[in-house]
């Protein structure tokens, strides 16, 4: 039975006891020996090959590549093993922290893999590779990884169901610390008095503000999860040593709530699991089909539904206007609403043009598809008949896609809208979409072939077909893994794909 957890600010002559606290709370959640469901098992095993996908997908890319420069210039730290880095050879091992670095700006960089929606959104896959970093570090088993990767997956979960960031302009990564500090606390069996300090900690280092998704988004759009997954770790090492850290981390009287967040006079209602009740976020979680913005992915399918349907709305001049009638979020964050130019600029960065329906919806009503490249190319994005049409794009809030956004029940909950496109000749063509086809409740619900079938996709470029197999048939035994072979769990690319890629200087 899930147990609401009543959140407020404390001022500081309040008394407040640790075990009270949220960060304790969330320390107990990882500390519970739970075992680990079925069905839950095999969505992590799906995630894990998900995010091997998009790493694949993105390695030879710039922001990647420097990434994985900065951790292939940092040495295997003196007390373990090391970790993998995506792309390298598996011998190939830096510090715990570079790898979740590396490997995490690698799962993130082409926004391609799961989501979450809810007071704030997510995307909790980002949790894996801090904690998978950690179980090649310190030699854990396979077991033990699928542990803390459900825990990760709860805690922010959890989060993201009862505390809104963005609407105080903070990064949803904020979330992403404390929940990788707390998946790798249950990864290594830890107290809850160290998880404490760990979260703590890494909340404390992960707070920052949206300016990272705002306008012309730069490349930091992907490393940001990957610090707070550095952080995490840090954290967790710093905790294990006996340091403590800032408390209460969110109900003090200078802390994230009251300075941060509602305020000092905020209170919120966090769910979390109660002791002995297994650790099922990951359920309520969803994947992509396609390269873009989780908003995007509705109205990707029903842009290519259109296509078929109306071959004519490719040409401009047949097209007087299209208006997505969709959620409050969807208009002010990656739609006309939020003001931004950048938004309908063909010479926009992929950071930006993933953040902007008005061009994604364009691009996927003309081509009748959508691709993680060449949907982004500068030759796409430029091509004239697009442009004109992009123009004729617009957004707007409509309250009931908003309330079914916000809504708590799975079956009302939609991430689409409604679109009216009105013709030259003043005639109306309205359609709707209220989730993506490869949504559970979607017209082709992803299953582990369809994840498979991702991987393969993307993977087949730069990775030998013999190493594709071998990865997805040591994740497919993820919980019955030793700790030899987690230590092998990443993939390497072909040979000379990596020399193609950027490889620039640094400080280190």
């Amino acid at each position: 039975m899930t147990v609401n957890h009543h959140v407020r600010v404390y001022k500081s002559e309040e008394p407040l006891a640790r075990e009270d606290q949220l960060a304790w709370k969330i320390a107990e959640v990882a500390a519970d020996p739970v075992a680990v469901e079925p069905e839950v098992v095999d969505m992590i095993i799906n995630r894990v090959i998900d995010n091997a996908a998009v790493a694949a997908a993105s390695i030879s890319r710039a922001p990647v590549s420097a990434a994985r420069q900065q951790a292939l210039d940092h040495p295997v730290s003196i007390s373990g093993n090391g970790s993998t880095i995506f792309g390298c050879a598996l011998e190939r091992r830096t510090s715990p922290e570079w790898a979740a670095w590396a490997n995490g700006v690698a799962v993130r960089e082409l926004d391609y893999h799961d989501t979450f929606l809810a007071a704030e959104y997510s995307h909790p896959g980002d949790n894996i590779p801090p904690i998978l970093a950690v179980a090649q570090h310190v030699g854990s088993d396979g077991a033990a990884l699928v542990r803390g990767i459900a825990t990760g997956y709860e805690i922010q979960v959890d989060l993201v169901r009862a505390i809104c960031l963005h609407a105080h302009k903070i990064d949803h990564v904020a979330h992403l610390g404390p929940s990788a500090a707390a998946g790798i606390g249950t990864l290594l069996g830890l107290s809850p008095d160290v998880i404490y300090q760990a979260v703590g900690q890494a909340l404390h280092t992960t707070t920052a503000t949206r300016q990272s998704r705002k306008g012309e988004i730069s490349t930091w759009k992907a490393h940001a999860p990957a610090f707070a997954g550095k952080m995490a770790v840090e954290a967790v090492d710093r905790a294990m040593r006996g340091e403590t850290s800032p408390s209460p981390i969110y109900e003090g009287e200078d802390g994230v709530i009251a300075w941060m967040l509602d305020g000092p006079d905020a209170s919120y209602e966090v769910p979390l699991p109660a002791p002995g009740e297994a650790k099922r976020g990951i359920l309520d979680t969803y994947t992509k089909e396609h390269s873009a913005e989780y908003q995007a992915q509705a109205w990707i399918d029903l842009a290519r539904k259109l296509h078929n349907a109306h071959p004519e709305l490719v040409d401009p001049a047949q097209i007087e206007s299209i208006v997505l009638h969709t959620s409050h979020h969807t208009h002010f964050v990656i739609g006309s609403g939020a003001g931004d130019p950048q938004k309908y600029d063909p010479t926009a960065s992929r950071e930006t043009l993933d953040h902007s329906i008005p061009y994604i919806f364009t691009v996927a009503l003309q081509d009748g598809a959508w691709h993680h490249v060449d949907s982004y190319t500068p030759e796409r994005a430029g091509r004239a008949d697009t442009i004109e049409l992009w123009n004729k794009v617009t957004t707007a809030e409509d309250a009931e896609w908003t309330r079914r956004y916000h809504s708590t029940d799975p079956a009302e909950k939609a991430f689409g809208g409604r679109v009216v496109i009105t013709l030259a000749d003043g005639t109306e063509i309205v359609d709707e979409i209220a989730v993506a086809d490869a949504h559970p409740l979607g017209a082709r619900p992803f299953a582990r072939a369809d994840y498979i079938r991702k991987f393969r996709l993307l993977a087949e470029p730069v990775l030998e077909p013999a190493e594709i197999d071998r990865f997805i048939a040591l994740a497919e035994r993820l919980p019955e893994l030793t700790a030899a072979e987690v230590a092998q769990l990443s993939i390497q690319a072909k040979p000379g794909v990596l020399a193609t890629a950027p490889a620039p200087k640094g400080l280190f």
